[in-house]
């Protein structure tokens, strides 16, 4: 059986049309099992080269005339890119600016804020309780900050919200829906063009998080009629550990919302100082501060390939490497109690696939010390992210043999 699994995972590889971009990235020759491309991607080898010119040639040599020169407009180059090549948006709606947490408050806060001066009955804020930690937090925060409230949806650990959930959670008091297009825990893969029009119907504003989709999974922002969207570059777009995040504000909103951090990037004559904010026009009015330059540079590489594989193709060798880990998961999981925690219909999966086990957070520490690198995720879940880009499918033979045997370790008898 075992010889099976080594001839499908073979067999796999060699007909993966996606498999010369796995040379592209560090790291890539050597033995270590990487399960966590849904957290940090791995970098580049083009970004390594990149950042190295950079400090070079433009930081170095053209110093503060860079900004003149091109780092002004890096934010909508590169957001331009994403949208059209990531996350389905024409130009003139996406940007690169701050920090997932940071763009989420501005936002989300910012569509509450319209949507409550429009309608003073809109006070509530649709969330579900297994969205990211910093999503439900921020939630909770901005709905105490302006008086407003948060209406709660309860899921199902391993699956997400549902259209039937939704529709009964929203209503004439909603203003903001907040959800994930894949579920960080699970990897649901939500139906967000069917729940955009729920919240649409029930005269809401929606806005997504697209951190464990953008780069895995098609994502057609225009035509779903998104409000607005925000998501990491650091995850399945590899640009590096903290990488900036970026925000989609459709175009017939963007006049509409008023960010509430003021500062002097987001200004309509950035170098006016003037005594007074004055918000510019697009996109420009949703950044604050200074860009972070050389946080955006790695992921142009990554956007590249993404270019030239196509999304379409990398959202089939995702389906590809989960459907296998799933069925590699059954054969020699199953028997030591492993069961699969993500959903087992591939539409509903996203990139990564979550196995429970009451021992998985010591097989983590186990693995990880062993050159395997999962993630833990409570309660007793160890996710694997499987980049299409970067992952070939003896990786993830190898590494699920890897957690049988840890999971052998740790059930096993221990010295009293």
């Amino acid at each position: 059986m075992t010889s099976d699994l080594d001839a499908a995972a073979t067999a796999l590889d060699a007909t993966d049309p996606l498999r010369r971009f796995r040379d592209e990235f560090v790291g890539s020759e050597s033995s270590l099992v990487y399960f966590d491309g849904n957290s940090l991607g791995r970098p580049p080898r083009a970004s390594v080269e990149r950042l190295g010119r950079f400090a070079r040639e433009e930081w170095g040599g053209r110093l503060i005339r860079g900004w003149d020169e091109s780092w002004m407009q890096l934010p909508f180059a590169i957001g331009d890119e994403i949208g059209r090549v990531a996350i389905g948006a024409a130009p003139g709606q996406t940007v690169i600016g701050d920090s997932t947490t940071v763009l989420l408050y501005k936002l989300v806060r910012a569509a509450f804020d319209a949507q409550h001066a429009a309608d003073s009955a809109r006070v509530e804020i649709v969330v579900d309780r297994d969205n990211f930690p910093t999503d439900r937090y921020l939630v909770d925060g901005i709905a105490r900050e302006r008086g407003g409230r948060v209406r709660w949806i309860d899921v199902d650990l391993s699956a997400g919200v549902t259209a039937e959930a939704l529709r009964d959670a929203v209503g004439p008091e909603t203003a903001v829906v907040l959800l994930s297009h894949v579920a960080y825990r699970s990897g649901y893969l939500a139906d967000a063009a069917e729940l955009t029009r729920i919240a649409h119907d029930a005269g809401a504003l929606i806005v997504w998080d697209l951190c464990h989709s953008a780069g895995s999974v098609p994502v057609l922002a225009d035509e779903w009629g998104f409000d607005v969207a925000i998501g990491c570059t650091y995850k399945y777009l590899n640009g590096g550990p903290g990488s900036p995040a970026f925000a989609y504000v459709a175009t017939n909103l963007q006049d509409r919302l008023v960010q509430p951090i003021q500062g002097w990037m987001g200004t309509a004559d950035v170098f006016a100082m003037g005594p007074s904010y004055t918000p510019a026009e697009g996109m420009r009015r949703f950044l604050s501060g200074t860009p972070p330059i050389v946080g955006m540079l790695a992921m142009q590489d990554t956007l590249e390939m993404i270019r030239d594989a196509g999304i379409a193709a990398i959202r089939e060798k995702s389906i590809a490497l989960t459907t296998f880990a799933v069925e590699v998961s059954d054969e020699l999981l199953g028997p030591l109690g492993v069961t699969v925690a993500s959903p087992r219909d591939a539409a509903f999966r996203g990139g990564h696939v979550t196995l429970s086990h009451p021992t998985m957070r010591a097989v983590t520490a186990r693995l990880w010390a062993d050159d395997v690198i999962p993630d833990y995720r409570d309660p007793d879940g160890l996710r694997i992210g499987l980049s299409p880009l970067s992952t070939s499918f003896i990786e993830v033979l190898d590494g699920l043999r890897a957690v049988a045997d840890a999971i052998n370790a740790e059930s096993g008898p221990h010295p009293r």
